[in-house]
């Protein structure tokens, strides 16, 4: 426990210190050992992540800044805030990652002050313009503690000190639409597909739906870069989709229009098929 106590007070682990009683989760009180002692963190520190829609308006997250000691300061602590591009590089580097700086970043609290007779207080930061940025990118905030007042040392950057927020843009295609189309059956004849259907993301450029109208899953969309579409999946593994044409995303309108086949007992089972955006 002596070398858990080290690793703590070197920053080089987690200091959870949020009520007025300092203890780890087998129950034992680290009062004495951070006696006279104030460390500056962010509460959970590290990676998290926020999905943001395609859109231009503004979206605020916000995580708590503790001080670590064994009593409340006697005197306001005021915390300063800056965006720490480094921590990316060092991230990336660590875990093989490709994250960039998103671009359009304010921190609102980026001096921070947190009351005599407290621990915490919320820092907010707001990022805006997801809708100018490629959704195949990957996106990262990352806030870093640089300076605390009334002698409070800041943590390491690397570790307690920052709140690396990654900022996935989801995929624009997802979504519910409306689907009007036709099943032809070689022996059954034709059905009428009028129904909405919901398109969630795979990736940047892919969603996942239902075939025809037979519900579950296994329609693979992929719009490519000049609007047209791959149309992909299989009803069983002997039953691959094959498209036809015209396969394209229209993205005035937010319309797909579909066209693709399986082969089954008797013939083809021809579908076609038009999305519109609910």
């Amino acid at each position: 426990m002596r070398n858990k106590i080290f690793k703590i007070l070197s920053l080089l682990a987690v200091i959870f210190i949020i009520s007025s009683c300092l203890k780890d989760d087998i129950g034992e009180d680290w009062t004495a050992d951070l006696s006279g002692k104030m460390y500056a963190e962010v509460w959970n520190a590290g990676f998290q992540a926020l999905a943001l829609q395609p859109v231009p308006d503004p979206v605020t997250f916000k995580f708590l800044v503790n001080i670590a000691t064994d009593q409340p300061p006697a005197q306001d602590i005021t915390v300063t805030l800056e965006i720490n591009p480094d921590a990316i590089t060092k991230y990336n580097a660590l875990k093989g990652t490709d994250y960039k700086l998103y671009p359009y970043i304010e921190i609102l609290d980026k001096t921070l002050t947190i009351a005599a007779g407290t621990r915490n207080a919320y820092a907010h930061v707001k990022v805006w313009n997801a809708n100018t940025l490629n959704a195949c990118d990957n996106y990262m905030a990352p806030i870093t503690i640089t300076s605390a007042t009334g002698g409070v040392v800041p943590a390491d950057p690397l570790n307690q000190g920052s709140r690396l927020m990654a900022l996935p843009i989801s995929n624009p295609y997802a979504g519910d639409y409306k689907v009007t189309g036709t099943f032809n059956h070689p022996t059954a004849g034709i059905r009428q597909i009028n129904e909405v259907k919901t398109l969630s993301t795979v990736n940047c450029s892919t969603v996942e739906t239902s075939i025809g109208d037979l519900g579950g899953t296994g329609l693979f969309i992929k719009v490519n870069p000049d609007n047209s579409v791959t149309v992909s999946g299989e009803l069983s593994a002997s039953q691959p989709l094959i498209p036809t044409s015209p396969n394209v995303y229209d993205p005035k309108t937010k319309t797909f229009t579909l066209n693709y086949y399986y082969v089954g007992s008797g013939g083809n089972r021809v579908i076609s098929e038009v999305y519109v955006r609910q």
